[in-house]
């Protein structure tokens, strides 16, 4: 078991909670990662709470969870005696925690428990900047906390209403607490469908701007804001941290000999991102669903940068995304690799036409991805003539609102109209 020095920093400053990181390494588990990896990730993830001080960590192998307490009697004993010398407050567990596991676990310890998906959504409460991820990261942890409504204490068993004389029983204060919570999740579901509507009128105003969109993915820590930051002169916050970007960011993006752009800095993925968040944030990612072109930026460096794109892909499948839009792969982080693995890693990108391999730290490779991202939305442009009958008044209006119009004659029956027009805009017009 790896433990940290045990030392309380005696300097002035908040009191931080006392954390120790725990990973499961469940054999029966088929498709577990490294355990190594995986609590270094875990790890990385506690750290990214300002308002902790991580003590300890280890990656615990089991043959499988057990159904009550996760962990074997044995390990409970064991554990229950170092967070004890250890004086620790919280114990975060990397992965998933049922209800009544975490119940039994925090009266075996005597300590908090909080499993991955809690984790996610604390940091994300932390980072959240913007109404609407305020708004999304509250949904998402109501959800969540509606789950954790077991009948664990004895408030939970008190019946209140009537004494059930007259319309039966009264509720439980579990059923009470329910309710409260889909109360909220109405209100402030109420309240994300107006910031939503206000996006969605930024992105219909961006629309009639002949700018199309180019948007960055990738898993956290991949190095995205460093590149768009390097691309457009931006000043967006950089740190070694997971999540350290939360809330969309775009900017105007002038390419050398290439189009004008906007390019769209999203949150990063992570494996086995909550689904409560993925539901939440959907409408954040619709800028990744408008994009005329997506680079998915790779922390190339990783010993499972293969893994997390699995990961980056599952999601954008979720989302909706689909496998038709351009899609450039950007190994990133040649720096962070020595220069026969750095070669050796461009040889294998140029082996592959929609791969390029970069240094957003130092600009080496953007370049050539620069020049790529611009042949392939100037290809994305078609020029083609429509004949509209005087009937289709509501499809013109939207032609040239859209300001994809060249030029329009008009005929006996109606009118031909050269547009110029990106697959995305043809897509939308046959939607309307």
């Amino acid at each position: 078991m790896s433990k940290e020095q045990f030392q309380i920093d005696n300097t002035d400053g908040p009191v931080l909670t006392r954390a120790w990181v725990l990973h499961p390494d469940i054999k029966s588990d088929h498709l577990r990662r490294n355990a190594a990896l995986s609590l270094a990730e875990a790890v990385s993830l506690a750290n990214a709470l300002s308002e902790l001080d991580v003590i300890g960590s280890d990656a615990v192998r089991l043959p499988k969870p057990h159904a009550g307490m996760l962990f074997g009697s044995g390990k409970i004993k064991e554990l229950h005696d170092v967070f004890e010398e250890a004086e620790i407050d919280l114990v975060l567990i990397d992965g998933k925690v049922t209800p009544v596991q975490q119940r039994n676990l925090e009266k075996g310890w005597g300590v908090k428990v909080l499993d991955r998906t809690g984790l996610i959504l604390e940091i994300f409460s932390e980072r959240a900047a913007t109404r609407e991820g305020v708004l999304q990261v509250e949904m998402a942890a109501l959800t969540y906390q509606r789950t954790r409504l077991v009948r664990a204490w004895t408030h939970l068993e008190r019946q209140r209403g009537g004494l059930g004389f007259v319309g039966g029983p009264g509720e439980t204060q579990i059923e009470s607490d329910r309710r409260a919570i889909d109360d909220q999740l109405v209100r402030l579901r109420r309240q994300l469908d107006k910031v939503v509507k206000t996006r969605a009128l930024h992105r219909a105003a961006r629309k009639k701007v002949p700018y199309p969109i180019v948007a960055l993915v990738g898993y956290t820590n991949a190095g995205k804001s460093t590149l768009f930051n390097y691309l457009t002169g931006a000043d967006v916050m950089v740190e070694d941290m997971l999540f350290a970007t939360l809330d969309p960011t775009m900017r105007r993006w002038i390419m050398d000999d290439g189009p004008e752009v906007i390019l769209s800095d999203t949150v990063g993925f992570i494996s086995d991102l909550p689904t409560e968040l993925v539901a939440s944030f959907r409408a954040t990612l619709e800028e990744v669903l408008a994009a005329d072109v997506i680079c998915h930026v790779r922390d190339i460096s990783h010993p499972e940068s293969e893994e997390q794109a699995r990961d980056v892909r599952e999601i954008m499948k979720v989302l909706g995304v689909d496998a038709e839009r351009p899609t450039f792969e950007v190994w990133n982080k040649l720096d962070a690799l020595d220069d026969e693995a750095a070669e050796a890693v461009k040889t294998r990108a140029a082996r592959n036409e929609m791969v390029y391999a970069t240094s957003a730290l130092s600009g080496a490779g953007t370049q050539v991805l620069m020049e790529a991202i611009a042949e392939a939305l100037q290809g994305a442009l078609i020029t083609e003539d429509l004949t509209l009958s005087f009937a289709k008044g509501r499809e013109r209006a939207w032609l040239f609102s859209s300001e994809v119009v060249l030029e329009e004659t008009q005929t006996d029956e109606g009118f031909v109209v050269t547009v110029r027009w990106s697959g995305r805009q043809k897509a939308e017009y046959k939607a309307l």
